[in-house]
């Protein structure tokens, strides 16, 4: 039975690994949200400098998920990861108001970049569990993701200290690469 599901899964899939990128603006929640979804815990982290890479099964599926630092001088060098990208994981933190433009336009930019074409797109609207939270409806008015008509995208609230919201967006992206395949 376990070879019947190999052959059925690499029918579908190949045998590589499905490569998924976690962006997003510095303290948006990126990495709490790769170690939130790898180890169902919460992990005291540090600001990226550079990038955390974590192999993770969900659903059955391998996925090489990809966390990159997100502070201003490292955004211009997310371009050298993306490359073989099969999807982008975007995180915004939904307290942050004065910087929500900055995500907007640093996520736009990333979404015209070649490489990324077609690669669907999820944004978790993150730290839904704090106080003044913008509610999903808002962080997806002001990041434009109305204006997106070249992919495939999903806006989920999300928690990713809680683990809320979490296995709701990473199940629309399965089910969106499984499509693709």
């Amino acid at each position: 039975m376990g070879m019947l599901f190999s052959r059925i899964f690499s029918s579908l899939f190949g045998s590589s690994e499905i490569r998924i990128l976690i962006l997003g603006l510095d303290n948006a929640g990126k990495t709490t949200l790769l170690y939130k979804l790898q180890l169902n815990q919460v992990i005291e982290t540090v600001p990226t400098i550079g990038f955390n890479v974590e192999t993770v099964q969900y659903n059955n599926l391998k996925l090489q998920v990809w966390d990159l630092g997100g502070q201003g001088t490292i955004r211009p060098y997310w371009r050298c990861y993306y490359p073989n990208t099969n999807a982008i994981v975007y995180v915004v933190d939904s307290v942050d108001r004065d910087r929500i433009d900055i995500s907007k336009q640093e996520m736009l930019s990333m979404l015209q970049e070649e490489d990324l074409a077609g690669c669907p797109l999820l944004v978790f609207a993150n730290k839904q569990d704090m106080p003044n939270a913008m509610k999903e409806a808002e962080v997806s008015d002001r990041l434009g993701l109305h204006t997106i008509r070249n992919r495939q995208w999903r806006i989920c609230a999300a928690s990713a200290k809680k683990g809320e919201g979490i296995s709701e967006g990473f199940d629309w992206l399965v089910t969106m690469l499984k499509g693709t395949s």
